[in-house]
C-alpha cells in the first residue's frame, strides 16, 4: 500500500482481522486510509487470537478511523519502529473494547505489544530495543473501555545503557508531537494513558473514569503493583490539560498527578480530579531529581483514600504548585522540594489529617505563601504567610465542580499572589479578573457564603487539632 490507497470495511459487518502492515507509508498529503464505508453501525474488527488487530511496523502517514475494534484475548493496535522513525499516524473515531479486562496480580508486560499489555494502543514498549521514535502520532475522538489498558506510549534510550537511573548515561530518543484529544477512557483494570519517553506531548479534553480498578494488593493486603490513570514517565515538555480523572482504586497509586522517572518541564493544568485514591505522588527515581514540573488550576475533590506526596526522596526542583483547589484530602507531604513554590492554593483536609513539613529546612529555599488551609492539623510556621479560614465556596454539592467557585464575599478573592504564566483563564473558563486563591479567578459568584466568626474559627482550629491527635493515636495503634 502507498500514498492515497484505502482499505475500507463495510458498515454493519463483522470481520476477523489480524493484520500487519510493515514498511508501508503514505504521504502527509495522501495518507493510507483504513476506514469504513456505507451506512449503519461501525464495522466490527475482531480477533480471537492472542495478537493485535493491527500491527503498524515502520509505517508512516497511515490513518485508521471509524472502526469498532475488539480482541477478547488480544490487543488493539501495536505501533513500533525497527528500521526507522514513524511519522504522522492518526487514529480517529475508533471504539475499542473487550480486551482482557480481568484482574491481574502484577503489572502488565509492556515490552511485547498491545496483546501482551492488554492494551487498546501500544506504542513501542519499555525501552529495550529500537532507537527510532514515533513522531506526530494523533489519537482523537476515540472511546476505549472494558480493557486492561488504554494508550501506553514508550520510547528508547542509549543501547549501551544498563541503568536508566544513572543520569550520566541517559541518552533518550523521544517520541515527539504526540496528541491525544477528546478521548474517553473508562472501566479499565489498569491505566488509561501512560506518556513515556515523549517530548512535546499534549493530552487534552479527555475523560478517564473508573480506570485502575485493580486494587493491586494480595490476600494479606500487601501492595503487589502500582497503577495510575494518567502519568508521565521519562518525558519532557508535555502536558495533561482539561481532563476529568475519577474513580481510581489502585491502593498503592491511584493518583491523578504523577511525574515519574526523569520527567522534567511537564505540566498538569485544568484537571478535574475526584473520588480517586489520592491527588498527587511525585516519583523521581534518580539522584538528580526532577526539574521544572508544574501543577496549576486543578480541582481535586474527595481524593482521600491515601496520602499525597509532592516529591520523592530524590527531590523535585523548581516545582510549582499554584492556584489549585484541594477539597477533602488526606495528609499532604511537602518535603523533598527544593527551590520550589507553593502558593494561591486552597487545602481542605479531611478530619484528623495534616500538612506534613517534617524535614523541611530553610536551606531547601521553598516559598509556601498565600495559601488557604482549613481542617486537619496545620503546622504553625505555615500560618506566617498563609491563613486558616473557611474559603467561602459558592455551593455545597460536592458532586458539582461549580460548587467550588468562590462566593462574592469569599475572603480568598483578591488575596492571592500575582502570576505571570501566559494563561488567561481559570479552571472554570473565566477570564482572569482577580488574583484569587484557588482555581477560580473571577470576581465572585452572585451569592454569599456563610463565613465563620472569629470565635467559631478559634474553636474549629482547636477541634481540628484534637481530631488530628485522635487519628495519630489510631494510626499508631494500628501500626
Amino acid at each position: 500500500m502507498g500514498p492515497g490507497d484505502s482499505l475500507l470495511f463495510k458498515r454493519g459487518g463483522e470481520y476477523n482481522v489480524s493484520m500487519t502492515l510493515s514498511n508501508c507509508s503514505g504521504s502527509e498529503e495522501y495518507p493510507i486510509v483504513i476506514s469504513s464505508y456505507g451506512e449503519g453501525d461501525l464495522p466490527v474488527l475482531k480477533t480471537d487470537a492472542h495478537t493485535e488487530v493491527f500491527r503498524l511496523f515502520d509505517c508512516s502517514y497511515i490513518t485508521v478511523e471509524n472502526l469498532e475494534i475488539t480482541a477478547h484475548n488480544g490487543g488493539g493496535i501495536w505501533i513500533d519502529t525497527y528500521n526507522g522513525a514513524s511519522e504522522g499516524i492518526t487514529l480517529s473515531g475508533l471504539v475499542m473494547h473487550d480486551m482482557q479486562n480481568f484482574t491481574v496480580n502484577d503489572r502488565d508486560n509492556l515490552s511485547a505489544g498491545a496483546a501482551a499489555a492488554r492494551a487498546c494502543v501500544m506504542v513501542k514498549g519499555i525501552p529495550t530495543h529500537s532507537r527510532y521514535p514515533v513522531n506526530d502520532l494523533t489519537i482523537k475522538d476515540c472511546e476505549m473501555y472494558d480493557t486492561g489498558n488504554g494508550v501506553s506510549v514508550w520510547g528508547s534510550w542509549n543501547e549501551e545503557q544498563t541503568n536508566f537511573e544513572d543520569e550520566e548515561y541517559v541518552d533518550p530518543v523521544y517520541n515527539k508531537g504526540l496528541l491525544i484529544e477528546n478521548c474517553c477512557f473508562h472501566d479499565m483494570d489498569a491505566e488509561a494513558t501512560v506518556i513515556g519517553m515523549c517530548d512535546g506531548a499534549l493530552i487534552t479534553h479527555c475523560r478517564m473514569i473508573d480506570c485502575c480498578q485493580g486494587v493491586g494488593t494480595d490476600e494479606k493486603g500487601e501492595i503487589r503493583y502500582f497503577t495510575a490513570a494518567a502519568w508521565f514517565w521519562g518525558s519532557e515538555n508535555s502536558t495533561f490539560e482539561y481532563c476529568e480523572i475519577a474513580g481510581q482504586k489502585n491502593y498503592g497509586d491511584g493518583m491523578t498527578v504523577d511525574f515519574d522517572s526523569h520527567t522534567n518541564n511537564c505540566t498538569y493544568q485544568y484537571i478535574y480530579s475526584h473520588d480517586n485514591m489520592r491527588f498527587i505522588v511525585g516519583n523521581a527515581k534518580n539522584d538528580y531529581g526532577q526539574h521544572n514540573n508544574t501543577v496549576r488550576y486543578c480541582l481535586s475533590v474527595n481524593d482521600n483514600k491515601g496520602r499525597n506526596q509532592m516529591a520523592s526522596s530524590h527531590g523535585e526542583y523548581n516545582f510549582k504548585f499554584y492556584n489549585n483547589t484541594i477539597v477533602n484530602s488526606r495528609r499532604i507531604d511537602m518535603k523533598y522540594l527544593y527551590d520550589s513554590e507553593i502558593y494561591n492554593n486552597v487545602f481542605i483536609l479531611t478530619d484528623g489529617y495534616r500538612i506534613n513539613l517534617d524535614g523541611v529546612k530553610k536551606s531547601d529555599n521553598c516559598v509556601i505563601e498565600n495559601n488557604c488551609f482549613c481542617g486537619g492539623y496545620i503546622p504553625s510556621k505555615l500560618l506566617r504567610n498563609n491563613f486558616n479560614a473557611v474559603p467561602g465556596f459558592a455551593g455545597e454539592d460536592f458532586a458539582s465542580a461549580d460548587s467550588f467557585k468562590l462566593a462574592s464575599n469569599s475572603p480568598l478573592i483578591g488575596a492571592g499572589r500575582a502570576t505571570d504564566d501566559g494563561l488567561a483563564y481559570d479552571f472554570f473558563g473565566n477570564e482572569f479578573v482577580s488574583d484569587n486563591i484557588g482555581c477560580y479567578r473571577a470576581a465572585g459568584e452572585n451569592t454569599e457564603a456563610e463565613l465563620e466568626k472569629p470565635i467559631e474559627r478559634f474553636f474549629r482550629i482547636i477541634f481540628d487539632f484534637f481530631k488530628f491527635l485522635k487519628q495519630e493515636i489510631a494510626d499508631f495503634e494500628l501500626f
